[in-house]
């Protein structure tokens, strides 16, 4: 049974959750990505709230600017520091261990910062095809390829962005769900209209309103291909106390991820000592949809192995 509420954070925004699972048991906390929504984690919540499946309190909220979230209309409200600052500010509220931490595609990029900057809130971290700031950048800088699979991003900054995604009934979004060009078979009418719902924004709003904060988030960041106009990662430089994540780590990453490529796994464990990484071959960026057993399998051996 999945709960829907609005829980307000002590600094004034808030996130519209999904969660599963008794209060004051230990807390799995899920992240979405673009262009997706708390909503989409709704079987991992049922499954990992299960008493044979652990009996967590599982818990996925909106990000800012997603759902019924908060959206503030300052682009700079979106960057990486008040993010983490709503995570961190959820798991004190929920007032139970952190257990773990998962999360994919924007919310990876949460997850990286808050297990970096915060790492006492959590036991551990899961990372789905979210590439850590390190070997992101170090890509962006010197890999023409990845350089290419990363162009979105200077559209999705574009200030019309979300007003062209919305033509056409989404016409651009739905292209991104395939795999190899292929139809995603996950992508049931039901689920489409689940998307459709959260990219509309609340009734009246303009074409694509729901759109806004997701695209902030890349307005908001530097970490893009450099072009003319901007300079984009090329300015940007990391100091290494900012790239270390001392959490035991598990990365799930489905190597048919098209904008993702597979050069960002190299030298991931040079900052995450305590990695576990598991290349999925067949699997693309949407590996959470496409295999969502094999997700929970290795989700459940990782929450059930010892620390080290």
């Amino acid at each position: 049974m999945i709960e829907t509420y609005l829980q307000p954070l002590p600094h004034g925004i808030t996130l519209s959750c999904r969660a599963a699972g008794e209060r004051g048991r230990p807390v799995l906390l899920f992240l979405h990505g673009f262009p997706e929504a708390a909503f989409v984690w709704d079987e991992l919540l049922a499954h990992f709230a299960r008493p044979d499946h652990g009996g967590f309190r599982c818990v996925a909220p909106n990000l800012r600017g997603y759902e019924r979230s908060s959206a503030p209309a300052e682009v700079q409200a979106y960057r990486a520091r008040h993010l983490v600052q709503d995570i961190a500010a959820l798991i004190g509220i929920e007032g139970a261990p952190l257990e773990c931490l998962v999360a994919h595609d924007w919310g990876g990029a949460i997850a990286w910062g808050l297990a970096n900057q915060r790492p006492q809130l959590a036991r551990r971290l899961a990372i789905v095809n979210s590439p850590h700031p390190g070997t992101f950048l170090r890509e962006l800088k010197a890999n023409p390829q990845q350089q290419k699979a990363s162009a979105y991003m200077n559209f999705l900054v574009r200030p019309d962005a979300e007003r062209r995604l919305a033509e056409d009934d989404y016409r651009r979004m739905w292209p991104l769900f395939s795999h190899h060009g292929a139809p995603a078979t996950w992508m049931t009418d039901a689920v489409r209209q689940q998307y459709r719902e959260v990219w509309n924004g609340p009734p009246g709003s303009p074409p694509g309103a729901g759109l806004v904060g997701g695209c902030n988030f890349y307005r908001a960041s530097p970490l893009r291909p450099a072009t003319p106009q901007n300079p984009g990662a090329s300015a940007v430089t990391l100091p290494r106390e900012m790239l270390t994540v001392p959490l035991p780590t598990m990365v799930l990453w489905g190597m048919d991820d098209i904008a993702l490529l597979p050069a960002l796994l190299d030298g991931l464990d040079d900052y995450v000592p305590r990695l576990t990484l598991e290349r999925v071959p067949g699997a693309s960026h949407w590996i959470v949809h496409e295999r969502p057993d094999f997700v929970a399998q290795r989700l459940q051996a990782f929450l059930h192995a010892p620390l080290q």
